[in-house]
């Protein structure tokens, strides 16, 4: 395994383990709170999180296996099945192992170009994918400890 390789797995694994602590909390009983009336339900994060990371794998040349049904969309309370949530931010964190792990270190260097942040290296946007799990992790737990 190359230097780069276990870096970066072992970025995942600690994005997996902080964000595991509001996401192991996500239930049916609370997935339609919210931090306040104009914010998104926990259900709704939480299954963004899982959209987002299975959408990002199309900028490395991995169709996406989901649908997009948060990413640019408002929360108006419709409610998701949480197994299925679950099963997405599984396959995302599965597709991102897998990418780390077949992935040259040479390349992670290469650019690739998004709508969101124009061209990027592929290292870049990994980052960002971590960054932004953590970033709704972080309103997920927020929203556990404050919302209603």
């Amino acid at each position: 395994m190359s230097v780069t390789q276990d870096l970066l797995l072992s970025m995942l694994e600690q994005n997996k383990l902080t964000c595991s602590f509001a996401l192991d909390r996500v239930s049916s009983e609370n997935s339609a709170w919210r931090l306040n009336p104009s914010a998104a339900s926990i259900g709704f994060i939480y299954r963004h999180i899982g959209e987002t990371m299975n959408l990002f794998g199309y900028f490395f040349g991995i169709p996406p296996a989901v649908p997009n049904t948060t990413m640019g969309k408002e929360d108006k309370g419709q409610r998701f099945d949480l197994e299925e949530s679950h099963r997405y931010i599984s396959i995302g964190f599965e597709m991102l192992e897998n990418l780390v792990r077949t992935t040259p270190a040479s390349d992670w260097s290469q650019k690739v170009d998004t709508p969101f942040f124009g061209t990027v290296s592929k290292i870049r946007l990994f980052s960002h994918i971590l960054f932004h799990n953590a970033h709704h992790a972080g309103q997920i737990a927020l929203t556990l400890s404050r919302g209603s």
